[in-house]
């Protein structure tokens, strides 16, 4: 067993929006020995947010309303064309302002594009202004988020799902392509709660 090191994408100093500084990017952390690169996920910043920040004392967010975050598959589908090895990992994934049918099919493309590099980590936010923005209800976030793994891994791992839940339904679908690993893509809990933590166990 072995240490593994990630690094993530410096999106408060660096032009990380640019497909030549992506490439650049991913193409040295390769080189450097690092096992995987991590982008971010926001769909909009709120600058007035009332939203405590839950890692800093002050309960404000590092980020600020300049900071470019494109969208983290997106950005890693273009690292991905660029590396050999490189693990493609979200850090995190908002997973309950995602469509879990929709998501887990992008996923899966990714994964068999990259020759099974993608690492999902995925958290239910801490801003609820980005989450009405979304269109999506924050109050119910954790139980969603719940429900989209099993959804997603349902459809990863059944050539013809179904799945029933209060949050999500589908009845006999064929979602193709699955992911290049048996199983499913690796699906890692980020987050500080006692739920969060219950959701890693699982």
């Amino acid at each position: 067993m072995y240490v593994k090191f990630g690094i993530m994408a410096p999106y408060m100093m660096a032009p990380v929006e640019e497909g030549a500084y992506a490439a650049s990017f991913g193409k040295l952390a390769e080189e450097m020995g690092f096992e995987s690169v991590w982008a971010v996920d926001h769909v909009v910043m709120c600058p007035d947010y009332e939203s405590r920040y839950p890692y800093d004392p002050s309960g404000r967010s590092p980020f600020h309303e300049d900071v470019v975050q494109p969208d983290p598959l997106i950005w890693l589908t273009y690292v991905a064309a660029a590396t050999d090895k490189l693990r493609l990992a979200t850090g995190i994934l908002i997973l309950p302002q995602r469509n879990p049918v929709v998501l887990a099919k992008t996923l899966a493309s990714l994964d068999r594009l990259s020759g099974g590099r993608m690492l999902l980590g995925v958290g239910v936010g801490w801003v609820r202004e980005e989450a009405e923005a979304v269109g999506t209800r924050f109050e119910d976030r954790g139980r969603r988020a719940d429900e989209y793994i099993e959804a997603m891994r349902a459809l990863w791992r059944s050539p013809r799902s179904s799945y029933s839940g209060e949050t999500v339904r589908f009845d006999d679908v064929v979602s193709r392509p699955k992911p290049a690993r048996p199983g499913g893509i690796p699906i890692h809990i980020g987050g500080h709660s006692l739920a969060a933590a219950r959701r890693a166990g699982r």
